[in-house]
């Protein structure tokens, strides 16, 4: 599974086999409702802070509002050497 973009079908099984499900968006918009089980790294902050809830061998599925950040941030990730880094989109997608 190369692709950065995965569908829900995928995030889901994913999540499900023990995948960490961020949330890329702002305290703020992750106060206002957030998926079950989701850790809040903002985009902004990913980079420093990702060491603190994942190691770089496992797989990570991101989402923000509309799939920008979260794209964004599952390439930062890979960038760092997150191979399982994945964008799952928008969290009307969950």
């Amino acid at each position: 599974m190369d692709d950065i973009r995965i569908d829900r079908q995928t995030a889901h099984r994913l999540v499900a086999e023990g995948a960490k499900l961020i949330d890329a968006r702002t305290p703020e918009e992750n106060a206002g409702g957030a998926l079950p089980g989701a850790i809040n790294v903002p985009v902004q902050v990913i980079g420093e802070q990702i060491e603190r809830f994942a190691k770089p061998e496992e797989t990570i599925v991101l989402y923000c509002r509309s799939g920008g950040r979260s794209d964004m941030a599952a390439r930062i990730l890979r960038s760092m050497g997150y191979h399982k880094a994945y964008n799952m989109g928008g969290i009307h997608e969950w």
